[in-house]
């Protein structure tokens, strides 16, 4: 990514992130509904997981 901003300009910069976004969009179309429903659910599980996670600290102690 920092190549592009050293090679590009502003505006070939926003060509160039339009274009990379139309060929994501186009890719996501030409998914079945099988592979969007499979990655869909993935998706839903991991934010289940995620919201259910508990985060704990233990204060490090160093030992000999």
């Amino acid at each position: 990514m920092s190549e592009v901003k050293n090679i590009l300009s502003e505006e070939e910069q926003n060509a160039y992130f339009d274009k990379l976004e139309m060929d994501q969009l186009r890719a996501a179309l030409k998914r079945s509904y099988a592979e969007r429903f499979t990655t869909m659910t993935n998706l839903m599980k991991m934010n289940i997981m995620f919201s259910r996670a508990k985060i704990t600290h233990y204060p490090f102690t160093k030992t000999k």
